[in-house]
């Protein structure tokens, strides 16, 4: 029998579900909340477009709007769900904008409404590495004592000359410093990371997962390039035409990206789906379970698992 399906259950990875119901005991879900942060790349402090393939809603299409209490958008959001799902425990996941970026009152307040309701088992905040101030790494570090606080940050890529193109406004050093900074605390880092950058090739997009690999993070989402019609990289994008990853490319991809990844660390994503309205491409991402279901297939067809390229 393979080793994973001893570690894993019936994926040849560490997936996300499999981790939360072995913590928790049952299947939780992520609901997406808003903090109503901005972001320092749109207030000016250090640009006023965001990153290039940032919507208008801060990479936080499917969050809820930020009007609401944090608890009236918890409810809302289980209301939804519990119809579908019939679902119990959640992890409060903080998405739009950057979301250490504020008054610390404010977010002191905000996460601590978050952490005290019930049927919250995790809170995760997504942010910036640039944006980790010692007085907020105390709120991190007192909130992780209620319940599991999890950061995730948006080092997309470790590559200078990507960052520069995608206006990200930090580097790939500012971005180890803030791992460092979250593991003193033992605070559990989740890494997002783009495949399929203008320019990036496949060499350089798994040199960016083999840099994750040797750097002390818990978790990582593999995200699709997705081109948005309101971001500045379909401008970019209509005047200067770049090739977007076929989804055999991608699922190829996937499976090298996995193969090269520790097995503690826990996959939070292999794709996702952009607003259908505001999508211009790549048009077969919008079904999620084909996707999901041919990258089981190529990883299967391969005899390939999470970290089988450190054990060759």
């Amino acid at each position: 029998m393979d080793t994973w399906r001893i570690c894993w259950g019936d994926k040849p990875y560490h997936s996300l579900d499999y981790y939360l119901r072995q913590t928790f005991g049952e299947k939780v879900y992520r609901i997406s909340l808003n903090a109503g942060c901005t972001c320092p790349n749109r207030d000016g402090t250090l640009g006023i477009r965001g990153c290039i393939f940032c919507s208008a809603h801060g990479s936080g299409d499917f969050a809820a709007p930020p009007q609401p209490s944090v608890t009236a958008q918890i409810e809302a959001a289980k209301e939804q769900l519990a119809k579908k799902r019939g679902c119990r425990r959640f992890i409060a996941y903080f998405q739009a904008f950057t979301n250490t970026y504020g008054p610390i009152g404010r977010l002191r307040q905000v996460y601590l409404e978050a952490v005290s309701h019930p049927d919250i088992a995790v809170l995760s905040i997504a942010t910036r590495p640039d944006c980790l101030p010692p007085e907020m790494l105390d709120l991190l570090e007192e909130l992780s004592r209620i319940k599991p606080v999890w950061v995730e940050l948006g080092l997309q890529t470790m590559h200078q000359q990507t960052h520069a193109f995608i206006r990200s406004g930090f580097t790939p050093d500012c971005f180890e410093n803030a791992v460092s900074k979250l593991q003193n605390r033992q605070i559990p880092v989740i890494v997002h990371v783009i495949l399929g950058l203008p320019g990036e090739t496949r060499d350089m997009m798994l040199q960016t997962v083999d840099y994750l690999a040797a750097l002390p993070v818990n978790g990582i989402k593999l995200q699709l390039l997705h081109v948005l019609t309101d971001t500045d990289l379909y401008d970019y994008y209509c005047s200067h035409p770049f090739p977007l990853l076929s989804l055999e490319e991608y699922c190829c991809l996937i499976r090298d990206c996995l193969e090269r990844l520790p097995q503690d660390i826990v996959i939070h994503r292999l794709t996702g789906d952009g607003p259908r309205h505001l999508l211009a491409g790549p048009m077969w991402s919008t079904r999620k379970r084909m996707v999901l279901n041919e990258i089981h297939r190529c990883l299967k067809e391969s005899g390939s698992f999470q970290g089988k390229y450190l054990m060759e």
